[in-house]
């Protein structure tokens, strides 16, 4: 896929959704991370359910501390390995307390030394929390960055340093929401849906299940527009 494509394929993606989103509910940099620590192994509607019951009562560290662990762990226990996520979310408090002033940092490697947080945890909470230009390559990413070919590599952190080499600098900032959306609803694991795919045309992927649809291809594009 080379430079021209990679342009119009993120130029189509941000016509069908300018201001793309996590599909996690959070109101604070905190809620985002309690919301994406809770993600893991989990969907973003279960992860949603529990949160929407948690934080009414508990939203900022101090309030979690002052909760306690068992308290807690019966507000997400509907969430796979709730009793770990419990506890690193209690440590994870109690770090932000007592280093950070209560606050979620805004670096990767402060991110990194809370409990349960990766580089992909942190790459969401840099991204989506304070608008840098990060890429949390999750197994929707993985899977379409290989298959269209956008960004072909053998592990996460290769497809991760890819992406962020090659595509537009005007697209970066939401290039990490678009392409989890799109792999999640339309590059599927298994039958992807190829003919509802706005960029299928720009795709190099050998597995395609049907042809381009001309007609959805056609509402991003506009009359100006071709495809390289």
């Amino acid at each position: 896929m080379n430079a021209a494509i990679r342009e119009e394929f993120f130029r189509r993606l941000k016509a069908q959704n300018p201001h793309p989103t996590t599909e996690l509910d959070y109101s604070s940099p905190f809620e985002l991370l309690v919301a994406v620590l809770l993600s893991a192994q989990a969907t973003d509607k279960g992860v949603n359910k529990a949160t929407a019951r948690l934080f009414p009562v508990a939203n900022t560290p101090q309030a979690i501390l002052a909760l306690g662990e068992e308290p807690l762990a019966e507000f997400i226990k509907t969430i796979g390995l709730f009793r770990t996520k419990a506890a690193n979310l209690i440590k994870t408090c109690r770090i932000l307390v007592e280093t950070h002033g209560g606050e979620v940092p805004t670096t990767r490697e402060a991110l990194e030394q809370l409990p349960g947080v990766g580089r992909k945890t942190a790459n969401v909470i840099l991204n989506t929390a304070f608008g840098q230009p990060t890429l949390a390559v999750d197994t929707h990413i993985f899977r379409l960055a290989n298959r269209t070919r956008l960004a072909p590599g053998k592990n996460v952190r290769e497809v991760e340093d890819r992406l962020l080499r090659l595509i537009p600098r005007a697209y970066l900032k939401d290039a990490h929401h678009w392409l989890i959306l799109h792999g999640r609803y339309i590059c599927t694991a298994r039958s992807p849906k190829c003919a509802e795919c706005l960029v299928c045309d720009l795709c190099e992927a050998r597995d395609k299940t049907g042809e381009c649809s001309p007609e959805i291809i056609g509402r991003y594009t506009g009359p100006q527009a071709e495809t390289p």
